[in-house]
């Protein structure tokens, strides 16, 4: 693994960030297309979504009038920071695909007037241009605030977090939702095995509600998520010498009642052929053949708690919107 500090020049005296993505990146997008593209399912894993375009898609995708998630998770948060962070006036806030840092702010607005003096952020995010651009604008919000940030992937790079301090994760969105069950209780068990007595987890749920509010929220009329779900073949192309059309796709979204989840494809207009040099790999799709690109789990009140449950963490304390259409629960330690 290659890590490198960023050039300090760049960056205020309190942070710190560390890429350990420049060659692994490469290596792990490379396994991964020709182990997706090869299945009979084709499919490709939704966190290659988020290079600097990407994100700056995912930002648009945000403030969407049909994308009811991100505001309802904000309204969340502004009712009841100040009773998540009453307890957590110092120590370190550990976010998993940091993005933006509209959500954090909340927090840190809420730190009981610290405004962050006691704090140390540590970020997690695929995204260099994400995390430096996060972090530059919370250090002019929050210029007492101390910034440890990974260019790193939350999955599996956990272990590099600093020590020595009592921390809260944090694990906004619908993100937990983007992995099927057993993936899901692996996730969760990774972070359930590095907290200690005193740590807490703030996770977010996106919870089951009318299909039509759902499929709107995916299918946005703007096109963004459309052009967001195509740029996923943009960084194929780009890392790994690719040659796909990604006009010669479209996007296709939609709830799976039965399974309680969205789903996310590129479905092949017409028959393509397209070359990934890089891995000598050339990749046939059929006129209406999909790539399966995403899922978006949605919970219960029991399937959250069982979800959790299973990676031995139990809910403390549950925050929910009027409509109970998104959760931000707090786990700590199971007792068990």
């Amino acid at each position: 693994m290659l890590e490198m500090m960023l050039h300090p020049s760049e960056f205020h005296s309190q942070i710190e960030l560390h890429n350990h993505l420049t060659v692994e990146f490469t290596e792990s997008l490379a396994r991964d297309v020709r182990e997706g593209l090869n299945a009979g399912q084709k499919h490709l894993p939704s966190k290659y979504f988020y290079d600097a375009r990407g994100s700056r898609l995912f930002d648009r995708i945000c403030t969407l009038p049909e994308y009811y998630l991100t505001r309802t998770e904000m309204k969340i948060l502004e009712e009841h920071a100040q009773t998540i962070m009453a307890s957590f006036a110092r120590g370190d806030l550990v976010e998993m695909g940091s993005g933006s840092h509209w959500k954090i702010c909340r927090l840190l607005q809420a730190a009981n007037g610290t405004g962050g003096a006691h704090l140390r952020y540590v970020p997690f995010d695929v995204s260099k241009d994400a995390l430096v651009k996060a972090s530059r604008e919370l250090m002019g919000q929050f210029p007492q605030l101390a910034i440890v940030g990974y260019v790193a992937d939350f999955t599996i790079h956990l272990h590099l977090l600093p020590g020595g301090n009592r921390r809260l994760f944090l694990l906004f969105g619908s993100t937990i939702g983007n992995f099927p069950e057993p993936e899901a209780v692996r996730l969760l068990r990774n972070v359930q095995e590095i907290m200690a007595p005193g740590d807490r987890f703030l996770l977010g749920f996106d919870m089951v509600k009318p299909a039509y509010r759902l499929n709107a929220a995916y299918n946005d009329t703007q096109g963004v998520t459309s052009a967001f779900n195509k740029n996923i073949l943009n960084v194929v192309n780009r890392h790994l010498h690719a040659d796909f059309n990604p006009a010669l796709f479209d996007h296709l979204a939609f709830y799976d009642k039965e399974k309680e989840q969205v789903e996310m494809h590129l479905q092949a207009r017409e028959p393509v052929t397209a070359t990934i040099a890089d891995i000598d790999l050339c990749v046939e799709l059929a006129a209406g053949e999909t790539i399966h690109t995403e899922i978006s789990r949605k919970f219960t009140p029991e399937s959250a708690r069982v979800v959790c449950s299973n990676a031995g963490l139990e809910i403390s304390r549950w925050f929910s919107d009027e409509e109970g259409w998104f959760s931000l629960v707090e786990l700590a330690l199971s007792r068990a």
